[in-house]
């Protein structure tokens, strides 16, 4: 929609009325935004009171975050079990991610899919969404999106693990390296590790560590970018929040 349908096509929504929907803040307090100057639509800021948009259509920033407005649109955080395969259906009749969900689309719900994987020996945070652009640019390898890993690992680790893994490791498919590393924990016998990277090549954290000779026993994703697992139990969804949605937008650059 150009600029001059959404201020006089009847059909489009105020602004301010959009953003209240979408809960950014009331009505009037979306209005107090509007005229500081602080909302956007389609990369413009706003100047008007009787901006009308369409929401199935306009990009809308507030503060420089990406407002979703879109009610079809779903972004769920899951806590991926250990035993459970990363597809929405398994011919094999496997543990899979579709069995936690199905129950939602069966019910009128968007249909969902995974962003991105984890082997079935991994637990942690899984992205679900119907928003393809979005899960499309998470997974892209240039836009370089971090994510979090703790690694149960044997043994005690040495001090100059964290700068042979920042330096790089080279594997079968390739150099590979961790954006940051950090000791949380040490155990008689074994340690607890938590390691960042941005890239998402199969089993790359079980390999780069089994590399430098500490092959893991348990790994957990608990973050992508700014999204958390925090507490989230094992097997359970919950939808992200409107500033988790707003940090993956920015993260890729939407």
């Amino acid at each position: 929609m150009s600029d001059r349908a959404s201020k006089t096509d009847p059909q489009g929504v105020r602004l301010q009325k959009v953003l209240a929907q979408a809960g950014i803040a009331s009505r009037r307090a979306a209005e107090d935004l509007i005229a500081q100057g602080r909302v956007s639509v389609d990369g413009k800021v706003v100047g008007e009171m009787g901006r009308r948009v369409d929401p199935d259509s306009a990009v809308i920033h507030v503060d420089g975050v990406r407002v979703v407005v879109r009610e079809d649109l779903s972004y769920l955080a899951f806590h991926k079990p250990i035993g459970v395969h990363t597809t929405m259906h398994d011919d094999q009749g496997r543990p899979c991610v579709g069995d936690y969900v199905r129950n939602k689309t069966d019910t009128g719900g968007p249909r969902l899919f995974h962003v991105g994987r984890l082997d079935v020996e991994t637990e942690g945070l899984l992205l679900l969404t119907n928003d393809g652009e979005l899960a499309h640019r998470l997974t892209h390898p240039s836009y370089e999106v971090a994510k979090t890993y703790l690694a149960d690992v044997p043994g005690t680790i040495p001090k100059d693990l964290g700068k042979r893994l920042r330096a790089g490791v080279e594997l079968e498919d390739g150099l590979a390296k961790v954006d940051s590393f950090k000791l949380v924990d040490a155990l008689p016998g074994q340690s607890l590790i938590e390691l960042v990277l941005h890239e998402g090549r199969n089993h790359v954290v079980r390999r780069l560590l089994d590399a430098v000779g500490f092959p893991v026993f348990r790994l957990v994703r608990t973050a992508v970018g700014e999204v958390r697992l925090g507490n989230q139990r094992p097997g359970t969804l919950r939808p992200l929040n409107r500033p988790e949605v707003g940090s993956l937008f920015s993260a890729v650059g939407l």
